[in-house]
């Protein structure tokens, strides 16, 4: 037998840019957004001044072209900026992954040339954000159900209808939307989906805030509203019918900065129990030194590794331009649901303390519901799973 001697290389370290980036994104993170993030979240207070910050340090358009306003970085740079920013403050990171996965990247990855170059470079800079209009009031994992409809009239499109849950699309930087209309029926007899840029100050459409969320309550979360809304022709995204291909496309991309903010949602909970567990002292001794303390704890680092390297796995995958799809649902299920084990941990441990808003915890444990629920459930991540391994 044969062995091909050529020699193989299984790398597990970043690279010195990614490392870099790690390191000025958590500084910036320590720095700027832990000392504001509870008040933010208690008062419900979306930051623009905060975002802006962020779009300073190019933490929008990581993953976009050079010629559009991006930085042309891999796509795991953009997931270690999103897990740093999680570790933190899942509000302030919850703008980020919305702002580039499903603000720009549709744009980005199914615009023309004439919409890249009107809209990207400004939302690169993060002077203004963008949302994605999916979720209906009837149709939220069921992306299918959409009833939001889109009628062409001569070289305009008139839309109508109403989506909901939609991230930055109600804040004072919010510039307009993507949203997915039925604009017809195939010959199969299912409806055929296509995608709309939205511009804000368009007659007809409104977008209004939600407020009395449990989680994400920096995060500006919106309802909008189209009646008669008339858009040009030239606003359509990619082709007539591609719609609901650019949708789940951009979903597979935004399971992995969902994952990301449970893998950086579970370090930040983890290290926050770590300190708490070696600073408390019971029976003479730091917490930490109980077997049932250091157990929980060792299962949360052994968990955090493990996500980790799922999730590194799965951007390696697609910064190689091979198929992640799978990956990607498997490392949005297991990172989300993970930093509900952690965030449970990090509060037990804390005990009575944990339920108080002057420690992080409290906030982590509230923050994770929404990654259960938000880029797909985790029941439809198990059926997008079963699919790929041949149930």
């Amino acid at each position: 037998m044969q062995f091909d001697r050529r020699e193989v290389t299984l790398d597990f370290d970043l690279s010195n840019e990614q490392a870099m980036i790690r390191k000025e994104v958590r500084k910036f993170a320590h720095s700027e957004i832990a000392p504001v993030a509870g008040e933010l979240d208690e008062t419900e207070t979306f930051s623009a001044e905060l975002t802006r910050k962020m779009g300073e340090i190019g933490l929008f358009g990581m993953f976009v072209s050079e010629a559009y306003g991006g930085q042309a970085l891999d796509y795991l740079s953009y997931i270690i900026a999103v897990e740093e920013i999680a570790r933190v403050d899942g509000s302030q990171a919850a703008t980020i992954a919305a702002g580039n996965s499903l603000g720009i990247g549709p744009i980005f990855y199914f615009g023309t040339e004439e919409q890249k170059r009107q809209y990207l470079p400004r939302l690169c800079r993060g002077d203004a954000l963008w949302g994605f209009g999916l979720t209906e009031p009837t149709a939220g994992s069921d992306a299918g159900g959409s009833q939001t409809t889109a009628v062409l009239e001569g070289d305009e499109w008139v839309l109508n209808g109403s989506k909901i849950f939609i991230t930055n699309a109600a804040c004072e930087l919010s510039a307009g939307v993507t949203v997915q209309a039925v604009t017809g029926t195939r010959e199969s007899g299912r409806p055929e989906y296509t995608c709309f840029i939205v511009e804000h100050g368009t007659p007809g459409f409104k977008a209004v805030p939600m407020h009395r969320k449990m989680m994400w309550r920096a995060s500006n979360t919106a309802e909008l509203y189209f009646d008669n809304v008339r858009i040009p022709a030239k606003n359509m995204l990619g082709r007539r019918g591609d719609g609901f291909h650019q949708m789940l496309k951009t979903l597979d991309g935004g399971r992995l900065s969902i994952a990301a903010m449970g893998l950086g949602g579970a370090q930040g909970a983890y290290e926050a129990a770590l300190k708490y567990a070696k600073e408390r002292h019971q029976f003479g001794q730091p917490i930490s030194k109980f077997q049932a303390v250091a157990f929980k704890l060792a299962d949360c680092a052994l968990e955090i590794e493990c996500a980790r390297n799922l999730l590194y796995k799965a951007c390696w995958l697609k910064d190689r331009n091979r198929a992640f799809e799978k990956e990607a649902a498997m490392a949005k299920l297991y990172c989300s649901e993970l930093m509900g084990r952690v965030a449970n941990h990090a509060v037990q441990i804390h005990g009575g303390y944990g339920l108080m808003k002057d420690y992080n915890v409290e906030r982590f444990y509230r923050d994770q519901k929404l990654l259960d629920i938000g880029e797909g459930t985790s029941e439809v991540q198990r059926i997008v799973i079963s699919r790929y391994i041949g149930c």
